[in-house]
């Protein structure tokens, strides 16, 4: 692999994975244009490349909530802290959507990757995804249980390529209700343990990647990655608050009708 296109890939992870445009999309059509995967072939590598990528967004979202992390893991000693826990709590709620949808369909959803033109329609439900909280607008109330369960079902959903991980959670959280800062705090505190699980299912393969000669590649493409994510983590929670998050909806429709008419042509 290439560092220059390790590099690149990087890049558009960080930033569309936070962007609500949808990383493994995007990820998986920029591989395609650069000639780093064949529509019908699932190269393991590939899987690999995509995880040390998500590695380095991984960290990025651990530095800018580190008090806040810090400060869930003290409430599991100290008592006081009764939020905190109920927030682990619905962290751990809504991740099991996702756990079980992945095992239950793995072969399903790693084979989608390698469909370009399904990549592309998935990036038009996305768009419509967007303009939902748009369309709706409930009253709002206490962050809790439904809301965390709404999130984590709209996060299973975007392990298709395509559907945005943080555009169909915030969206979840907004339609029942959860304030729209709050939404984006869970949205990315979700992704931890989502990735994590990830991390330790493919850690043999991280470990081999580290001994092989494409490694100065991937930890280009690492550190890429954290440095686009870090800035994105920024700019999503300042779009929010100034209300402009379906701005990203007409990309989405964009990109995703493009990539359907290329592909398909094709």
């Amino acid at each position: 692999m290439e560092i220059w296109k390790a590099i690149l890939v990087g890049i558009v992870q960080g930033l569309s994975e936070f962007l609500p445009i949808s990383s493994s999309g995007h990820i998986a059509l920029t591989q395609f244009l650069l000639g780093m995967r064949e529509p019908g072939v699932a190269p393991e590598q590939n899987i690999t490349f995509e995880l040390v990528v998500h590695v380095g967004t991984f960290l990025s979202v651990i530095i800018y909530f580190r008090q806040r992390l810090c400060s869930l893991l003290l409430s599991l000693w100290q008592k006081e802290r009764r939020e905190e826990r109920k927030m682990i709590l619905w962290l751990f709620v809504a991740t099991i959507p996702a756990t079980i949808a992945f095992f239950s369909a793995k072969d399903f959803f790693e084979g989608s990757y390698n469909n370009p033109v399904l990549v592309g329609a998935c990036l038009l439900g996305t768009g419509v995804i967007l303009l939902l909280p748009k369309l709706f607008k409930p009253r709002e109330r206490e962050f809790g249980l439904k809301q965390a369960l709404c999130m984590g079902l709209a996060q299973s959903l975007a392990i298709l390529p395509g559907i945005s991980r943080s555009g169909s959670t915030i969206t979840a959280g907004l339609l029942s209700g959860a304030r729209a800062a709050k939404a984006a705090e869970f949205s990315f505190l979700m992704f931890l343990p989502a990735i994590g699980g990830g991390i330790l299912v493919k850690l043999r393969d991280l470990q081999a990647v580290a001994k092989s000669d494409v490694a100065a590649a991937y930890f280009s493409g690492f550190l890429a990655a954290f440095l686009s994510g870090l800035f994105a983590v920024y700019l999503v929670l300042q779009l929010i608050k100034r209300g402009k998050f379906e701005y990203f909806a007409y990309y989405c429709f964009l990109a995703g009708g493009a990539a359907m008419l290329y592909f398909g042509a094709r």
